[in-house]
């Protein structure tokens, strides 16, 4: 084999994997937030279908596979289709340049546990996160429905609210790795984690994070309590399936980034480096299940409050520190390569 269809049957095997394990787990995240769920408040929670109730995922896509594709007659049809879309494939995508794992020698060559080794993949990174608000107010908008009309604007408030301290939290994190790239982030982490020196951005982070995947406290697109289900009212089947597929993408993806940016990504002790990334994204999803079991829904303006009056002014002060404190010590953190 030449060393360009090498690369290319590595590069094919690496996105097959990807695919696979993501949408394996976004089902089966979905099945472990209902028994998670299902303890807390002392439930049962599935366990009819399969050995405790391990086949429900698969229950559940056939049960949205054969229901019926509606489109409401007034809806903007186009943009009804393409809004389920856009909700899921950012997600997917923004994992091409997360490493979850060291670089191995295969046939000869260093190979890193990554798609796509860009330079600026945080930078991509913030650029999926925006395009994913449009599947939101898309979804709201093209329905027609003065119900998912509020919950998109609700929505796309919100997430673009929140994309601003969720990029300022994160500035930090490049002052200290002196590069854009997850992988170089990763590296400079080798010593110890971000989290050690920035706990303020990763608390900020963790908050930001939480608004991004509309999940309880933050769930105000949604609110069914006041919007029946919010941007995705008028949608059936398996396109009201894409957008909650997309939101447990979102999760795991979220949680991987954190695990990236603090939690110093694959490193650990005795531990296979992938088996440690996967242990520190699997902890945040639980955490974002743990959260729905326990708090309440926030009104809207105190959603509002919280990220424009407390979360924003706190990351550029923390970027003032950090600066300062960079200034103060010189180059404390070498970037290991």
């Amino acid at each position: 084999m030449t060393a360009s269809t090498v690369d290319i049957a590595l590069f094919a095997a690496k996105l097959g994997m990807i695919f696979f394990v993501i949408l394996t787990l976004a089902a089966y995240l979905v099945f472990a937030e209902r028994k998670v769920l299902a303890w807390i408040q002392d439930r049962k929670g599935p366990n009819r279908v399969g050995p405790f109730g391990l086949l429900q995922p698969l229950a559940d896509l056939i049960k949205l596979l054969t229901k019926e594709d509606f489109c409401p007659v007034a809806a903007d049809k186009w943009l009804f289709y393409l809004a389920p879309a856009m909700a899921a494939i950012p997600a997917i995508l923004t994992f091409a340049v997360i490493p979850f794992g060291a670089p191995v020698t295969i046939a000869g060559r260093r190979v890193p546990m990554l798609v796509a080794d860009l330079n600026v993949g945080l930078l991509f990174f913030l650029a999926l996160s925006s395009i994913a608000v449009y599947g939101v107010a898309i979804g709201g908008w093209a329905s027609n429905s003065k119900y998912s009309l509020l919950g998109g604007i609700r929505g796309l408030a919100q997430l673009i609210s929140y994309e601003l301290s969720m990029g300022l939290s994160l500035v930090p994190v490049v002052m200290l790795a002196r590069s854009f790239s997850l992988a170089d982030i990763v590296a400079a982490q080798a010593p110890i984690p971000f989290i050690v020196y920035q706990p303020m951005a990763f608390l900020i982070f963790l908050i930001s994070i939480t608004a991004e995947c509309k999940r309880i406290p933050f769930d105000i697109p949604e609110a069914e309590g006041e919007l029946v289900a919010g941007f995705h009212t008028e949608y059936s089947g398996m396109r009201f399936g894409l957008f909650f597929v997309g939101e447990y993408i979102n999760i795991i993806v979220l949680g991987g980034l954190a695990t990236t940016f603090f939690l110093g990504g694959w490193h650990g002790p005795f531990l296979a480096p992938v088996i440690w990334f996967s242990l520190k994204t699997l902890a945040f999803a639980f955490f974002f299940i743990w959260m729905r079991g326990t708090l309440p829904r926030l009104r809207y303006d105190q959603l509002m409050h919280l990220g424009w009056k407390v979360l924003t002014p706190l990351a550029l002060a923390n970027i003032l520190v950090t600066g300062w404190w960079l200034a103060l010590r010189g180059d404390m953190i070498p970037l290991s390569r």
